[in-house]
Parts: structure tokens; sequence; C-alpha cells
């Protein structure tokens, strides 16, 4: 029988805490400044949004949906948002819920499509990353937002932001990540989703309601991303017409290297946590360590195919593919 212990984190993700112990000795030992609270402080705050938005990603991919257009939908929500603070002073609470709104009904949209329009997810979602970046550039009007008051410092990585030096945005990724483990574990709703990403059919004969738990993770993602926009906002006074591009791949790379099945059925939020944290080591070492930037895009494609393949392997073991 397997311990506890051994039950709460499974074989990829120790693989992936040994990766990082490996990484980060090496990197503690040949630069001066990787511990640094610094260095460390900026790991956190720069995976924080890509590990909110990962936390529903990993609630999408088990059910064997995906989502590709969440950095477009960051887009939609930074520059209303912004907008809000900029032109009508909106206090944080009111940005926040404005934010998790957006977010929230950006991921309706794609989860009604998925769940009760019966379209595959990769359709759905690639042809809303380019709607919802279309509404963000109409929103835009042609400029980008300077000026932004610090109203949502407290998300973002300076002194308002940060708690102990830990930057609020990591500690509140965490926090969720705690819960959100915990429902996909132990609350018969959240096992739903891996039962949905397994056998859609046999779920839906189990009486699993498949199109609502399909339509929550959507949701929910879309939630979070409204949360990652906060972030985004909080770290500067500036938003960008490209604003997240390409932060969907980021997203989607951290779920997968931290073992989520990307045909469904099997993965942990905690998982994604860790692959978060591989995604910025990986970026803070070619940063420090002097190599071009591109060498980033190269490592994590290469940690994102080995991840494929194991869960690949282990699939034809299982005989479920």
């Amino acid at each position: 029988m397997r311990r506890p212990a051994a039950r709460a984190i499974e074989g990829q993700e120790l693989a992936l805490v040994g990766v990082l112990a490996v990484l980060w000795l090496v990197l503690g030992l040949t630069t001066d400044t990787f511990f640094t609270a610094g260095n460390l402080g900026a790991i956190l705050f720069n995976v924080a949004p890509i590990a909110l938005i990962g936390i529903g990603m990993t609630a999408v991919i088990v059910t064997a949906g995906i989502d590709v257009s969440v950095g477009s939908a960051v887009a939609v929500v930074m520059v209303i948002v912004a907008k809000l603070i900029h032109d009508g002073g909106t206090p944080m609470p009111v940005a926040v819920l404005v934010a998790l709104g957006v977010g929230a009904l950006l991921g309706l949209v794609n989860g009604g499509l998925v769940a009760y329009g019966r379209i595959h997810p990769i359709i759905v979602t690639f042809a809303t990353l380019n709607i919802f970046r279309f509404v963000a550039l109409q929103i835009f009007d042609g400029r980008q937002v300077t000026g932004i008051p610090d109203t949502l410092g407290f998300f973002g990585g300076g002194g308002e932001g940060r708690l102990l030096g830990v930057p609020n945005a990591w500690l509140l990724a965490v926090v969720l990540a705690a819960i959100m483990w915990f429902y996909m574990r132990a609350w018969p709703t959240g096992r739903h989703l891996y039962a949905i990403g397994g056998d859609a059919q046999a779920a839906r004969l189990a009486g699993v309601r498949v199109r609502r738990r399909q339509l929550f993770a959507y949701v929910l993602t879309g939630a979070l991303v409204g949360l990652a926009g906060c972030v985004f906002i909080g770290t500067g006074g500036l938003v960008i017409q490209n604003a997240g591009e390409g932060l969907e791949l980021q997203v989607i790379a951290a779920v997968v290297i931290g073992g989520t099945s990307i045909v469904g059925g099997r993965g942990t939020v905690l998982g994604t946590m860790l692959g978060a944290l591989l995604v910025g080591t990986v970026t803070s070492a070619v940063t420090l360590l002097g190599w071009p930037s591109e060498l980033t895009t190269l490592f994590v494609g290469v940690f994102i195919l080995v991840a494929v393949g194991v869960d690949l392997l282990r699939a034809r073991r299982r005989g479920t593919l």
C-alpha cells in the first residue's frame, strides 16, 4: 500500500522537485546572484501569473480540454481595468471584482461553446484568441494606456506587493493552488473532472453533470485570468497593446511539464506550480548566465516534448491510447 506522503505527490512531481533542486544547486554554484533575495523574489513574482492561470488550466486539461485564448483574455481584462483606474479612479476592490467578472465572462464564452456547443476546445479557444485580441485592440483605440495610478500595487512587484520579501501574487497563487488541490483530490465534484477527462461518456452514464463541470473549469480559468491581469497591472503604470501575447504557451507549458496529461484524466495543481517554477528558473538562468534569450524558448520546448513523451508512454502502457 502506498504511504499517504507518496499519494500526496506523484512520480512526475518528484522528478520535477529533483530537477529543480539540481538546477538551483548548479545556478547557486555558478552565479553570484541566483540565491539573492532580489532574484528569488523576481522569479516568484514573474511566475505568479503563470501559476494563477495554470491552476484553472489544470482543471481544463484534466477534463481533456484546452484554452489557448488566455493571453488575449488577459489583454481584454487589463485594458478594461486599466482604463477604469486611469479614467475613473476606480478603487482596488472594485477593480479586482471587475477583473474577475470580465475574466469569468470570457471563460463563460469558451466554456459555453465547448460544453453546450459541442465544438472542440482547440477550435473554440483558437477562434476566441483572435476575437478577444480584436476586442482588446478596439478598446485600446490605437493607443497604449499610460500613467495608471498604483491602485493595484498590492499585486505588484514593489514594496507594497510583498510580505516579508515574498510577492503577494505568489502567496495568493499558493493559497489558491492549495484550495484547488484539495477540491480536485477530495471533493466529489472535483473528482468528477478526472472522470470526465478519463471517459466523458462513462462519466455521463454514471450521473456526472459533464457539461456543467466543463463550464466550471473554463469559467474558473477566466476568473484567474482576471487575477493575473491585476498582477500585470500592479507591476507598473503602463498597459501595452501586445499585453499577454505568448502567455498561453507559458501556462500550457507549466501545466504539461507539471505532469497533467494532455489527453485528460490525470494531473495535479501541485505539478503545475512546480512546472511554473521550472519555467521561471530556466528564464532566470538564461538571463544570469548571459545566454541569448531565445534559449529559454528552446529549453521550455524540450521540457514540453519530454513531458508529453512520458505522458504518452504511460497512456500506452495503461492501454488508454
